[in-house]
């Protein structure tokens, strides 16, 4: 083979993650190939391929691709003088700005916008907040700073999506937090990233996917890159996926220690959402008394502050009163309203529960 002291090759000045991606497509290696050949981990790889022009390799690095480069052979060293005449190209031809540091922070401040909106559904508003960033410039084009803001923009889309609930929604949320979720690994910002795991096992437990849901909320529970609150949450949600299952007994022992847990973290909406929760594990249970009690203690925590705290609230208590021929008027009644509120605000995994109830009553 020809070596790179017998002729010319083409030379960089300075590698950034563009020309490193260059030279592993010229090579024909995959990034793991590429990653050894180099003799650097493959996440370091990874970084140079989401990043791009907007990283550079360290000075160890540098000299490394220098003399992969200088020992490659003319077909491969053709190829890569190609690709860089491509790129070169598509540079030209100029597509929208990266972002400046102002922008950073307006991008910064809509994503908090958007989040208050989702908190209270009005998705059309969020959802304008969130693809004006999406699709203002590719990611390729962004430092640290714009990944960030770009990740999070994605994981508050899968929020929407999730919230939505239809079938393809959770499809587009688990599509859109996995691709967030790598992000964050890149970037090196472990809390989000497993805050993103714990999205995802609640987007599997909606769609049915209970046994791996509760699996991974377990394995949440006790991970340290999770704050305290997230790993009671990731706890009560084991509970919540043993219920669905039918294990009543083992979910309401799960459910009283996060209970207890919220409490003592003074959290009194996640105290309410576990007596919520406590309420219809109980029912399953086939005890009433203690559903009606656990329901009452859900409202005593103060009047729901969403459309979907709303709904969630007054389709759990429905669904008890219906279990109770005496209560099955007014549950039928409290459904029906339940089923009003979450069609006027767009949350249709709501609709579906409520629907399912239905069906299950009318079949009863």
């Amino acid at each position: 083979m020809t070596t790179g002291e017998e002729r010319d090759v083409e030379t960089v000045h300075h590698w950034t993650g563009l020309e490193a991606r260059a030279l592993r497509l010229a090579l024909r290696k995959s990034v793991r190939g590429f990653a050894e050949h180099l003799g650097v981990a493959v996440n370091t790889v990874s970084k140079w391929e989401k990043l791009l022009g907007g990283t550079t390799p360290q000075a160890d690095s540098q000299a490394m691709l220098d003399t992969v480069l200088a020992r490659a052979d003319a077909a491969a060293t053709e190829r890569f003088v190609h690709r860089l005449g491509e790129q070169g190209a598509a540079s030209r031809n100029l597509g929208p700005a990266a972002p400046n540091v102002a922008e950073y922070e307006t991008w910064a401040e809509d994503l908090e916008r958007a989040a208050v909106c989702l908190s209270r559904q009005d998705f059309c508003f969020a959802g304008t907040l969130i693809d004006r960033w999406l699709r203002r410039v590719p990611p390729r084009d962004l430092d640290d700073r714009g990944l960030y803001l770009y990740a999070r923009s994605l994981t508050l889309n899968g929020d929407m999506r999730r919230l939505q609930g239809t079938v393809r929604d959770l499809l587009t949320a688990s599509s859109l937090y996995g691709e967030a979720h790598s992000m964050f690994v890149t970037l090196g910002v472990p809390r989000r990233a497993a805050q993103l795991e714990l999205s995802l096992a609640v987007v599997a437990e909606m769609s049915g996917r209970l046994a791996p849901a509760a699996s991974r909320y377990e394995s949440l529970a006790a991970d340290e890159r999770l704050n305290r609150r997230d790993r009671v949450r990731a706890r009560l949600w084991i509970g919540t996926a043993l219920a669905k299952q039918g294990h009543n007994h083992s979910a309401i022992e799960l459910m009283h220690v996060a209970a207890r847990d919220f409490y003592d973290l003074v959290e009194p909406e996640d105290w309410a959402v576990s007596q919520q929760k406590l309420a219809l594990a109980h029912r399953g249970a086939g005890d009433l008394t203690g559903a009606l009690r656990h329901i009452a203690a859900a409202r005593s925590a103060g009047l729901p502050s969403s459309p979907l705290e709303h709904v969630q609230l007054d389709t759990a208590q429905a669904h008890i009163l219906l279990s109770d021929p005496a209560t099955a008027d007014e549950g039928r009644a409290g459904l029906a309203r339940a089923a009003v509120t979450a069609g006027r605000h767009g949350l249709k995994h709501q609709l579906r529960s409520i629907t399912s109830i239905s069906d299950s009553e009318d079949h009863a």
